[in-house]
C-alpha cells in the first residue's frame, strides 16, 4: 500500500490555537469540526488502522507456520506411503517363500523321515528363524498402515486449518483497505489550510509529551548497547527514508514491526513478527534503562512499535504515507519497553 497515501505527509500535527478554516460555499453542509477535533479523528483511523494491519500480520505468520506444516506433513506422508510399498512387496515374498516351502507333513514326521536328522533340526531352525521374520513383516506393514493412516488424516486437518487463515486473512486485508480509505476520504475532505493546522497541532503535542517525559526522570542515562543491539540499530538507521507499506518487511518497504523485526533479525536475534507478540514475549526493561536496540511499544493494545536509538528518541516506520524516520520517543502514548537481547552485552 505504499504511496497509497502521498498526502498523509502533511498530517503530522497541528498548533493547538488553530481553527477551522471556512469550508467552501459548493461543500456539503456538515458540522464545522476543529481541528483538534479533526487531529482526533485522524489519529482515531490510524490507530484502528495499524490494530487492523498488526492483526493481518499476527494471522500471516500463522498461515506460514501451517503452509509449513502441511508441507512437513505431506513429506512424511509420501514417505510412509514408500515404506508401505517395501512393507507389502517384504510381505508378499515371505508369502510366496511360505507357500513355495509348505507341505502337508508336519515338522515331527519331516524330521523322523529325514536321512540327516541334524539337517533338518538345522533347517527347521532357519525355518523358524523365517516365520519370526514374517511375523515382524506383518507386524510392521501394519504399524506402517496406522502410521500412513494418521498421518493422512493430520495432513488433511493441516490444509483446513490453512485454508480457513487463508480465508481469514483475506478478510483481514480487506478490512485494512477499508480502514486506509477511510483515512483517505478525510484527508481528501480537508483543506490545505486544515492539513497544515493538524500537522502543527500533532507537532505541539508530541513536543509538549516529549518535554514532560524528559523533564519526569522516567529517562535514565544513556546505557550501552550490547552488540546485537548495535547492529539492529544501524540496520534500522539505514532504512530511514524508506515508505510505509502495511505488512512489508523490507527490503523497500516496512510497517512499524516489519522494521522492528527485520532490523534484530539481521542482528542475529529473530523475534516475533509483530508488536502485540514482541510485547507479550520479550522481556520488559523500565524506561530508565533503555538501551538502544530496546523496543518501544504504544497504545494500550501494543499496536505500534519503534526502536530507541537513543537520547530520547526512536527509529519508527510511522504510518501509511510517511517514511521512516527517526521521531521523539514520546510521538505515541508509550505503553513499556522490551529488550530482545536480555541478558547479552554491555548496559544490563
Amino acid at each position: 500500500m505504499s504511496g497509497v497515501l502521498p498526502r498523509l505527509a502533511c498530517t503530522a500535527a497541528v498548533a493547538v490555537q488553530a481553527v477551522l478554516a471556512p469550508v467552501p460555499a459548493a461543500a456539503a453542509p456538515e458540522p464545522r469540526r476543529s481541528v483538534a477535533q479533526l487531529l482526533t479523528d485522524l489519529q482515531l483511523l490510524y490507530r484502528r488502522t495499524e490494530q487492523a494491519t498488526e492483526t493481518y500480520n499476527a494471522t500471516a505468520e500463522k498461515l506460514a507456520r501451517q503452509r509449513a506444516e502441511v508441507t512437513r506433513l505431506d513429506g512424511e506422508l509420501a514417505r510412509a506411503r514408500i515404506a508401505l510399498r517395501g512393507s507389502r512387496s517384504e510381505a508378499g515374498r515371505l508369502a510366496r517363500q511360505q507357500y513355495q516351502s509348505s507341505s502337508d507333513f508336519s515338522p515331527y514326521v519331516r524330521l523322523l523321515l529325514a536321512r540327516d536328522p541334524q539337517h533338518a533340526l538345522d533347517e527347521g531352525h532357519v525355518i523358524g528363524r523365517l516365520a519370526g521374520e514374517r511375523a515382524r513383516t506383518v507386524d510392521r506393514l501394519a504399524a506402517t498402515e496406522t502410521n500412513k493412516d494418521a498421518l493422512a488424516r493430520s495432513a488433511r486437518r493441516a490444509l483446513d486449518t490453512a485454508l480457513t487463515l487463508g480465508e481469514k486473512q483475506k478478510k483481514q486485508q480487506d478490512d485494512v483497505r477499508g480502514r486506509l480509505a477511510d483515512v483517505e476520504r478525510l484527508l481528501a475532505s480537508l483543506t490545505p489550510q486544515q492539513l497544515a493546522g493538524v500537522a502543527r497541532l500533532e507537532s505541539a503535542g508530541t513536543a509538549d509529551a516529549q518535554r514532560r517525559l524528559t523533564e519526569s526522570g522516567t529517562l535514565g542515562d544513556a546505557r550501552t548497547p550490547s552488540a546485537e543491539g548495535t547492529r539492529a540499530v544501524s540496520y534500522a538507521m539505514s532504512q530511514v527514508g524508506k515508505p510505509y507499506a502495511w505488512g512489508a518487511q523490507g527490503p523497500a518497504s516496512y510497517d512499524c514491526s516489519g522494521l522492528t523485526s527485520q532490523a534484530w533479525d539481521h542482528a542475529g536475534t529473530p523475534i516475533p513478527r509483530t508488536s502485540q507478540e514482541q510485547w507479550a514475549r520479550l522481556r520488559k526493561v523500565p524506561l530508565g534503562e533503555l538501551r538502544p536496540g530496546d523496543l518501544v511499544v504504544y497504545f494500550p493494545e501494543a499496536t505500534h512499535v519503534a526502536m530507541y536509538v537513543g537520547a530520547g528518541k526512536v527509529v519508527q516506520a510511522p504510518r501509511p504515507g510517511e517514511a521512516i524516520k527517526v521521531s521523539p520517543m514520546a510521538a505515541n502514548p508509550i505503553l513499556g519497553a522490551v529488550r530482545p537481547d536480555a541478558g547479552r552485552g554491555a548496559g544490563l
